[in-house]
């Protein structure tokens, strides 16, 4: 069971992006869905408890603070918690640039959770997607600018820097970041990255030093340790199993890679915070019920 505040939309009058419906729920404990298939795309960010979400083999235990997608016709279950069960929000969307859009947040069928610290903003996103539901044109507008918002916030937590140039070398670093952030889980190297956007080394080099202030090697690092990050705080896979899934040959060369990255290593860092995830759990009730309370 789940008291939830929805709104359906039938029809949308744009092609490359555009909302199916959205909505807010709180789950009864053990509440599930699934497993079953969905014919959109489907964002969930959870403002409160913690569940657990399932997709692809892989099993995610998430809370507040964190979100997943789900894709079209792929199976997917996710279920509260028995004892803290979430409340979410979502945003059903598609379109013919529905998954670029995504990619552009960072998120794949090898990447389906994220986390933000900009959940008051999606929160506030779709309270106003659920006050405007009526069928006007004009409201249609509106809501489409409200979808356009949510994925810009979500943007901002794109752990790979902003292209702060706009000249003809922009080409080139959209490219490489677009392989580097489809691919950091192949085992990738400068010279993959180089090869494919048709520049030398040192070129390469040159390029992200002027726009990034990294080589393209520490990029890449970067990139995988955060990826690596987001698995350690939600997942069950064991070490070699992270590293495995960020493109490193084994769990040592990761662990080497992520503390000279983060400082300690990923056990560690692991056990911190989700300890750390645990205390914050007990303080976030009374913001749950006052947003409840405005619908």
């Amino acid at each position: 069971m789940e008291d939830a505040y929805v709104l359906q939309l039938i029809s949308s009058k744009f092609q490359d992006l555009y909302l199916c419906f959205c909505g807010v729920s709180e789950c009864k404990p053990c509440h599930r869905f699934g497993p079953a298939i969905r014919p959109n795309y489907i964002l969930h960010y959870i403002l409160s408890g913690k569940g657990v979400y399932q997709s692809g083999g892989h099993k995610y235990n998430l809370q507040e603070g964190q979100g997943f997608l789900i894709e079209p016709d792929t199976i997917s279950f996710y279920e509260a918690d028995e004892k803290e069960p979430w409340t979410y929000l979502w945003i059903g969307f598609a379109g013919t640039q529905a998954g670029v859009y995504l990619q552009d947040l960072g998120l794949n069928s090898r990447q389906l959770v994220f986390q933000t610290a900009n959940g008051e903003e999606l929160k506030q996103i779709v309270s106003a997607m659920l006050r405007n539901n009526n069928d006007s044109q004009e409201n249609q507008y509106y809501l489409q600018s409200l979808l356009y918002k949510f994925f810009s916030v979500l943007s901002r937590e794109v752990q790979i820097g902003k292209i702060a140039r706009q000249n003809g070398e922009s080409t080139y670093v959209q490219r490489a970041v677009n392989f580097i952030r489809n691919n950091y889980f192949r085992g990738i190297s400068v010279t993959d990255i180089a090869g494919h956007v048709g520049l030398s080394r040192g070129y390469l080099y040159k390029v992200f030093e002027e726009n990034f202030k990294v080589s393209p090697k520490e990029f890449l690092t970067r990139l995988r340790i955060v990826r690596s990050k987001e698995l350690l705080e939600v997942t069950e896979l064991s070490i070699e199993g992270v590293a495995m899934s960020c493109g490193y040959p084994d769990g040592v060369v990761y662990s080497k890679a992520f503390k000279q990255v983060i400082g300690m290593p990923p056990s560690v860092y692991r056990k911190m915070h989700r300890r750390k995830q645990q205390e914050q759990l007990k303080s976030q009730q009374q913001d749950l019920l006052e947003m409840m309370e405005t619908f």
